[in-house]
């Protein structure tokens, strides 16, 4: 009996002794979770439930030369409601007031707000979504609705806003103007101006802690940014808007008349190396036109018979021919090894001198210049070349320039036929703006310029950098040569049998090249045959202002291919319009033969010159005309639609000295 008292006395020991161990080791871990482990799962806590988010930088602006916006952030708002923190009273005075005010503002019955607003009431709901994508005068008014009025910490009126990036030009210069956005691997993928020029334009981000809330949504946290964003920089770009009009409606015109595949035009100021305007043009599956791809800075392909330029500058200056050299074109067909250099015009053009070779651009005439001048020594032909600087790119801010390509003999697919082929512009390759860079150089007495996109880095009103023109080759030749070559693109225009004679014109005159290219060898038969056409130049031929150049891709054979019938109409007319929106009298003695375009052109050319001392009547008249010519005497001109002139605010016959806007609408 007392044997078993003594057990039972001692499992109730034993008993008791293991709830005082286990009661301690509850007190030590409790002690423990808030001392040293308490910390930790708080923080995990915390970052469970609050998070820091980032907020983006307003991005700066990007401009035309004339202050015309081509690139804005524009803020669009968010707006939730935290139905928690507004006071009963409030609520129910002045809810039906809201939903009346929000049904009237966003479109939908005042009905509809009000059952959500009383339904985020009745569920507590502290972060109820009541609008999306709101601009900031929206943001303002709906700021001022009974309720949210007070505020966040009475009315419960949380705003937020993100930017977007907008284009105020639309599809046109969209290219140019580009984009830059982050990639998966957080890197910036630049495109265009934009992303040329991102580190300019984008500021630094800032940041914002925020509160997990139900539905896992996030809810800010107090009225302050942890680190406030840095707005960017604006940049002022050399893009003109008026003429980046003339060069896209102008291009896209002659892509759809010719069911191109894809086409480019640029204009250049010659003595600054300024673009004022780049369009590029591709064609989608529904065949419509859009800036697809930045063909004039990175699609590198034989330029064909604008290259004889190239090749007359080398041959003058290495003088293994002047211009009064005659030649024998062969019938138009000359052989060269086991292939045949072939002239467009059957039958050839008989004996030219090599001048006027060039005006008719004979291949066969530039081939036997280049062939017989250089067989001995093919290395100085190319270095010739070279020391011109047409196998380099040019360095351009824009990513993805196309490669030049200049073989020298011994390179991989130099042969016996290279310099005969080199010399039409053949087993060569540039980019187009590679290629107006050097007829810009031509027109700019022989000094090479880097083309140039940007003007100047602005914040607010404070300049916080200036770029200035970039000298490549201070002399690509003699003056001598310049002035010989200057005559023969002149000639090319102006004389009866130059290629270009279809772009003459009485009110100015211009001076380029035609070029014609096969894209493609393997088919054997002509109808599979592509062609690229172009034409580059500048205007007026003496004292160039602007340089251009216009290529087109796969025009329909059937319409036409010729660089002179495809892209010299796209050249004329840019060159009309530009002329137009600043003319200045030039006597020579041109003669067009596109009636229609020069009868147009002569009645604008009147309108433009006339003295006025009462606003015309512009009813009728194309937009960019209509602009034009208000512009020039001095007014300002404010657009609406697209197409010609329907309606003018201020009557014609209106004194000018009481005139200041003029708003046109067109159709």
């Amino acid at each position: 009996m007392a044997t078993n008292e003594k057990n039972i006395m001692l499992r109730s020991y034993l008993f008791a002794g293991g709830l005082f161990l286990f009661a301690a080791a509850i007190v030590f871990k409790l002690v423990t979770l808030q001392t040293t482990e308490g910390t930790t799962y708080r923080d995990m806590a915390d970052a469970t439930n609050e998070k820091m988010f980032t907020i983006d930088p307003a991005r700066g602006n990007l401009y035309a030369d004339d202050g015309s916006l081509l690139a804005t952030s524009v803020a669009k708002y968010e707006i939730h409601f935290d139905a928690n923190i507004v006071k009963e009273s409030l609520f129910t005075d002045h809810v039906e007031a809201l939903a009346d005010s929000l049904g009237a503002m966003l479109g939908k019955p005042a009905s509809h707000y009000l059952l959500l607003l009383e339904k985020a009431r009745k569920n507590r709901n502290g972060y109820q979504l009541i609008a999306r994508n709101l601009g900031y005068s929206e943001y303002l008014r709906i700021k001022s609705f009974p309720i949210f009025k007070e505020g966040k910490i009475k009315g419960g009126f949380i705003p937020e806003f993100k930017t977007v990036r907008e284009h105020p030009l639309g599809k046109i210069a969209e290219r140019t103007v580009g984009s830059e956005r982050l990639n998966e691997n957080g890197k910036y993928v630049p495109v265009g101006l934009e992303g040329a020029f991102g580190d300019y334009l984008r500021g630094t981000a800032g940041k914002r802690l925020k509160q997990r809330i139900q539905n896992g949504k996030w809810k800010p946290i107090g009225q302050e940014n942890i680190i406030e964003p840095k707005d960017g920089y604006d940049v002022v770009s050399t893009i003109n808007v008026g003429i980046q009009d003339i060069a896209h409606h102008a291009l896209l015109k002659q892509l759809e008349k010719y069911n191109a595949d894809h086409g480019c035009a640029v204009v250049m100021e010659v003595s600054t190396g300024e673009i004022k305007a780049i369009s590029n043009l591709g064609r989608n599956k529904e065949g419509k036109y859009y800036e697809r791809l930045n063909y004039a800075v990175g699609e590198s392909h034989e330029p064909g018979s604008t290259f004889k330029l190239m090749s007359m500058v080398a041959a003058l200056e290495d003088k293994v021919v002047d211009t009064n050299t005659v030649l024998d074109t062969e019938k138009g067909r000359w052989r060269v090894y086991d292939r045949v250099v072939k002239d467009s015009k059957i039958g050839g053009y008989g004996q030219v001198t090599a001048s006027k070779g060039f005006e008719v651009s004979s291949n066969v005439a530039l081939a036997k210049i280049v062939y017989n001048g250089y067989q001995n020594q093919p290395e100085k032909f190319v270095e010739r070349l070279m020391s011109m600087g047409l196998h380099q790119d040019l360095e351009l801010p824009i990513k993805g320039e196309g490669q030049p390509i200049i073989r020298y003999p011994g390179d991989k697919g130099w042969s016996g036929i290279s310099l005969a082929w080199m010399s039409f512009g053949y087993e060569v390759s540039m980019t187009p703006m590679q290629t107006l860079a050097f007829y810009n150089a031509i027109a700019n007495d022989g000094e090479m310029i880097r083309p140039r996109l940007i003007k100047e880095v602005r914040e607010l009103n404070n300049t916080i950098h200036t770029f200035d023109k970039e000298i490549i080759n201070p002399s690509i030749c003699s003056e001598a040569t310049l002035g010989k070559v200057q005559h023969m693109l002149k000639n090319v225009v102006e004389t009866k049998h130059g290629t270009g004679r279809g772009l003459y014109t009485p009110y100015f005159s211009m001076a380029g090249k035609t070029g014609t290219c096969q894209k493609n060898y393997a088919p054997k038969d002509e109808e599979h045959f592509a062609y690229i056409s172009s034409f580059a130049g500048y205007f007026p031929a003496d004292n160039p202002k602007y340089s251009c150049i216009v290529v087109i891709h796969d025009p329909d054979k059937s319409v036409g291919y010729y660089g002179a019938d495809v892209s010299g109409p796209v050249f004329k007319s840019i060159a009309h319009k530009v002329f137009a929106s600043s003319p200045v009298k030039d006597a020579l003695p041109l003669q067009g033969e596109d009636e229609n375009l020069e009868k147009a052109f002569g009645n604008f050319y009147d309108h433009s010159n006339k003295e006025y001392a009462t606003l015309p009547n512009v009813k009728g008249m194309s937009g960019m005309d209509a602009i034009a010519l208000l512009e020039n005497l001095g007014l300002k001109v404010v657009v609406k639609g697209n197409g010609k002139v329907k309606k003018q605010s201020v009557a014609k016959g209106t004194a000018l000295t009481k005139v200041d806007q003029v708003v046109l609408e067109l159709l």
